[in-house]
């Protein structure tokens, strides 16, 4: 079952099937064969971090920095708790997307606490630019994320995916779709929205983090991947419905896909912080109003 001790191993399990195919794309991207050590090596990764001391820098503040770093992983599996497998979720709350949503935004400040403990200039350049590049696909992804619920008339996760037994939201709502995609992009600050990281500013919030520190704000960075790859099944793809194999299948299936096609879209180049500001108000903005207003209407409709 879907339970407390379930929860971590499924979604540390997502995390790392994210970590190692990323490896794997990186591998053939650069013309070498994908083997199983490309595979392992996020295993060989961590080791090699666990055992590397930590770096610290002059009169950096220890406990905000740790509890930016720690909190990451706790808001990753937070986020995770109202999302079934199956049928059965830890706690199908009466607010289930309301409390995604504030899991989400708990991790602007845990990442800019991770920027600011540091004392370093490069690491609390990468912290504020989060912030400011959450100020671009923040709201969006908040739209994106009411446009299931008006259609099922609950924030229940549960009922979300009862109310996709005859098709799925996905295929309804697509515009919602790809705007909640490119916000849970943006809050993993991966691939083209991964500035905060960026070479740019000597690797920015992640500049003064190593051994065990970089390890845990890495495994927590992609368990936020996780975490909205594994949201986006019950909200838009019929949660675990499917022919033949069980419920509890199905979910995983489509959540490592989802998850997967997360993962590829590193392969393509950043995108500065002035083209997605410009994007996110001009652009997924209007597009993702445009299709809460198609989905009210055709409540309305059916109503």
């Amino acid at each position: 079952m879907w339970t407390v001790l379930v929860l971590p191993i499924v979604l540390g399990g997502l995390a790392l099937f994210a970590a190692s195919l990323n490896g794997v794309l990186t591998a053939v991207a650069s013309g070498r064969r994908a083997t199983l050590a490309e595979w392992a090596e996020p295993l060989r990764a961590s080791a090699r971090l666990l055992v590397r001391q930590r770096r610290t820098t002059f009169r950096a503040d220890v406990v905000l920095r740790r509890v930016g770093i720690a909190g990451i992983v706790v808001a990753a599996l937070l986020a995770s708790v109202p999302t079934p497998l199956g049928g059965v979720a830890v706690a199908d709350l009466p607010v289930g997307v309301v409390w995604f949503n504030a899991m989400e935004i708990l991790l602007w400040a845990l990442v800019w606490l991770t920027g600011w403990g540091g004392n370093s200039a490069f690491s609390l350049v990468g912290g504020y630019r989060f912030l400011a590049q959450a100020l671009a696909y923040e709201l969006p992804l908040m739209f994106a994320l009411t446009a299931p619920p008006l259609a099922a008339d609950s924030l229940r996760v549960g009922a979300i995916v009862q109310a996709q037994q005859d098709v799925w939201f996905a295929l309804w709502m697509p515009l919602a779709f790809l705007v909640y995609l490119i916000g849970i992009v943006g809050v993993a600050f991966w691939g083209p929205l991964s500035p905060p990281a960026a070479a740019d500013v000597a690797g920015g919030v992640t500049a003064e983090l190593s051994g065990a520190d970089r390890l845990v704000f890495l495994a927590g960075r992609y368990l936020m991947l996780a975490a909205g790859a594994a949201f986006a099944v019950p909200l838009f793809l019929g949660g675990g419905q499917g022919p033949l194999l069980p419920a509890w299948l199905w979910s995983l299936l489509k959540m490592a896909a989802v998850l997967a096609v997360l993962v590829w879209l590193r392969r393509f180049s950043l995108v500065r912080a002035e083209r997605l500001m410009s994007w996110g108000w001009l652009v997924l903005l209007p597009v993702v109003l445009l299709q809460v207003l198609v989905v009210g209407v055709v409540v309305l409709l059916r109503g």
